[in-house]
């Protein structure tokens, strides 16, 4: 007998009792390999001594004072770290609870921008088709999953969605990875003109996208014309960093491996490891200036934005990313587990493509190498994989609908920054016996 409302009312979860490392452990005692971080967010484990007594120590001082009439330290002291370490002219932090509330900000805040700049004519939005930016109405929006927005369409906002950089399906035979990742961006410049430029406010992008189509990365140069179409256009770049972000692809900021800065880039889930519910939006030094000058005021806010006691829980994590070398060792870790990956499954008959960057993940799986062809999605073959894996003992996050939100099938793993050899040998002998009992 529950009152909980579930995500599936017809799969009733275990109870989680505990965490130790990278181990989640439910009420009969049974252990986890958590190899997807939940949703990409526990990249310290669910045990890190350190977060937990930053929590503590700060709700003995402070636990919460709305921003309407206090700022805090631990709200300082994370906006500085954060901005000392970004890319780019990125100058000012927007402390929120999570990544849909990042990304919304994201976008009210390109709107007002450009009704401050007296501009009110932009108001277009391009995202990319395949793409995940959050479930409120704004950030739903701009995602282009069909299916997470077929029952909601009357609902969402008037968004155009261009083709991702998706190398595996999209690059023709003979084309050359960079002249294809040209011929991708290209879409954008296409979109831009044919909305008319004078009315296009903000593209966003997830710079490897994360749940949607499992860890895809863009080919070399694709960000970069991106950056530079708008900047010919005069439209921000909103990057979305919510799930790939925080060290989880190998470095900080996931566009720095892109050698690109953004306008506004939202992050949220590694940032506060799951000890806290915390994201935020950063944005640069331009932006805010305009409304610093304009009304002073910027029109969105939420109770939470800013809490003391997530922005320490962040402040504690963040350090931890810098302070113990986890962003190098994400690299490092996330060589072997792609090395794992391709001598496990590099042949194999049902996956298609193995792709991503640092500890962040993706297995196309197909029904047909040779042609790429999926699974039919009457088959449910991500979801099995899901219970087959967690049956075993392994936390993986498989999703269908890959190629166009409703066909194609992918694994992504995303396992604790902190995960050892030993436990890439479990994730990979685990995940093997899943995708075999499944398949």
């Amino acid at each position: 007998m529950t009152h909980i409302f579930p995500r599936h009312t017809r799969q009733l979860p275990p109870v989680a009792v505990g965490g130790d490392g990278c181990y989640l452990i439910d009420a009969a005692g049974k252990r986890y390999l958590d190899a997807s971080g939940g949703a990409a967010v526990s990249c310290l484990g669910h045990s890190d001594a350190a977060v937990v007594e930053a929590i503590k120590t700060q709700i003995d001082t402070l636990a919460f004072a709305h921003t309407g009439f206090f700022t805090s330290d631990p709200a300082e002291r994370l906006a500085d770290l954060l901005i000392a370490h970004a890319p780019g002219n990125l100058d000012r932090v927007y402390l929120v609870s999570g990544g849909s509330e990042a990304t919304e900000a994201a976008i009210k805040l390109a709107r007002q921008y450009w009704v401050e700049k007296g501009e009110p004519q932009r108001g277009k939005l391009i995202a990319r088709k395949q793409s995940y930016h959050g479930n409120t109405i704004g950030s739903l929006s701009a995602g282009g999953n069909a299916w997470r927005r077929a029952q909601f369409g009357p609902l969402l906002l008037d968004v155009s969605h261009i083709d991702p950089c998706y190398e595996y399906r999209l690059r023709h035979d003979g084309e050359s990875a960079e002249d294809y990742g040209l011929r991708a961006a290209q879409a954008l410049e296409d979109e831009i003109l044919r909305l008319g430029p004078d009315t296009v406010m903000a593209f966003m992008a997830e710079p490897v996208v994360g749940a949607t189509a499992g860890a895809l990365a863009p080919v070399p140069g694709y960000f970069k014309r991106i950056r530079e179409i708008c900047d010919r256009y005069g439209v921000l770049l909103i990057l979305d960093e919510v799930m790939c972000g925080m060290g989880r692809t190998g470095s900080l900021f996931a566009c720095e491996q892109d050698d690109i800065a953004p306008d506004i880039v939202c992050i949220a889930k590694g940032l506060g490891a799951g000890y806290q519910p915390i994201g935020a939006m950063l944005c640069t030094a331009e932006i805010y200036a305009a409304i610093e000058s304009g009304s002073g005021f910027f029109q969105h806010g939420h109770t939470y934005v800013g809490h003391p006691t997530a922005a320490a829980c962040g402040l504690a994590v963040v350090s931890a990313i810098l302070d113990r070398g986890l962003v190098p060792r994400v690299r490092e870790q996330g060589d072997k587990l792609m090395d794992r990956l391709n001598d496990r499954f590099g042949q194999h008959p049902n996956v298609g493509d193995l792709r991503g960057r640092g500890l962040f993940r993706g297995i196309e799986l197909v029904a047909d190498r040779a042609t790429k062809a999926p699974f039919d999605p009457s088959l449910g073959i991500a979801g099995k994989i899901k219970k087959a894996a967690f049956n075993e003992g392994l936390i993986c996050y498989p999703m269908s609908g890959t190629i166009d939100g409703k066909t194609g099938d992918h694994i992504l793993l995303a396992p604790p920054f902190i995960i050892e050899d030993s436990q890439l040998d479990e994730l990979t002998d685990k995940l093997s016996t899943a995708i075999d009992a499944v398949i």
